[in-house]
């Protein structure tokens, strides 16, 4: 049975082994257990990208599951259209921001479990349109 020892030191590693490969996938995450090992990529990896992981566990000596980050549970990267949002701020002709977008996301109890992966992207719906679109990451 094998432990993962320093997990910083085998994601640099193994993402280098993937790049060797000309992989587009990103070793995020490293855990252990007495299950086995744990690594969360960026996308789904591919057969040359598991193989290459895989003799890359491999050919590690030895693991330390008691030195490894906490673990996460896998996340479902996916977006959320919102529409009908008014562009402008109440009252004002102020046009809303990401950052407004985000307190009101972190606010409203329905997002309770939804973390944004990355800043809200704002769309007008046309030049002479009051509305917006809200696109948000996941």
């Amino acid at each position: 049975m094998k432990f993962i020892k320093e997990s910083s030191v085998h994601i640099t590693n193994i993402n280098r082994a993937l790049k060797n490969i000309k992989s587009k996938i990103v070793a995020d995450f490293v855990h252990s257990d007495q299950a086995g090992v744990t690594i969360v990529t960026n996308k789904v990896a591919s057969l040359l990208d598991l193989q290459t992981i895989k003799k890359y566990i491999n050919n590690v000596n030895y693991i330390e599951a008691d030195e490894v980050k906490v673990s996460y549970l896998p996340q479902l990267k996916s977006y959320l259209k919102i529409i009908d949002i008014s562009y402008l701020v109440e009252n004002t002709n102020t046009p809303i921001s990401a950052d407004i977008v985000e307190e009101i996301i972190k606010s409203n109890y329905i997002f309770n479990n939804i973390m944004i992966v990355f800043r809200p992207h704002i769309i007008k719906v046309s030049p002479k349109s009051d509305m917006a679109i809200i696109w948000l990451d996941i």
